[in-house]
């Protein structure tokens, strides 16, 4: 019985991630979870209490996936330019990826103070991971750095996801040479 209880958790969750990848947050509803996985609307709430709930167990399940992806890029390189540049195109890499999606949807989302919190810290894990590496180019303010670089990964992630004109390799390309060298790149 417990196997069959997370074998249908986890179909929750993999509809979940498609309705919010389709739709956004206005997408993920009982009645569409109930009717992509084949449940009752009843037995939804028997694993999940409100929208909220799946966000949160969805970032818990795969925001830690996704991070360890791109602390394993950062790893791989030596230099802290090119742990930077590996930080910068692997987000942009899984801008396709279901679950990347599903995670900008939910940031975009209302979500309680539990799943603010929950997102805030898993994404504190990721700036962690690039204040290091900017520390270490000398940056004066790293923490400070690493915020706004996130600002310019987010902001070429809602490009790449517009479908705008500039292929999606050269909206990474630009968000690395800005990252590297500032505006004057």
């Amino acid at each position: 019985m417990a196997e069959h209880r997370t074998m249908q958790r986890g179909a929750l969750l993999d509809a979940a991630r498609s309705l919010l990848s389709e739709g956004g947050t206005d997408a993920l509803t009982f009645p569409a979870l109930a009717e992509r996985t084949g449940l009752a609307r009843s037995s939804v709430y028997e694993y999940f209490r409100s929208r909220a709930a799946v966000v949160e167990e969805l970032c818990a399940v795969d925001f830690p996936v996704w991070a360890a992806e791109i602390e394993a890029a950062m790893e791989a390189e030596e230099a802290a330019e090119a742990k930077i540049e590996a930080y910068v195109r692997c987000q942009l890499s899984l801008v396709g990826d279901r679950r990347h999606r599903a995670v900008v949807a939910i940031s975009a989302g209302e979500l309680d103070a539990g799943a603010r919190e929950k997102i805030r810290a898993a994404h504190g894990g990721l700036i962690a991971m690039i204040v290091e590496a900017l520390g270490a180019l000398g940056h004066e303010q790293p923490r400070l750095a690493a915020m706004l670089l996130q600002g310019v990964v987010d902001a070429a992630v809602r490009r790449i996801e517009l479908g705008a004109a500039e292929d999606p390799r050269e909206v990474a390309d630009a968000a690395v040479a800005m990252a590297l060298r500032g505006v004057t790149g």
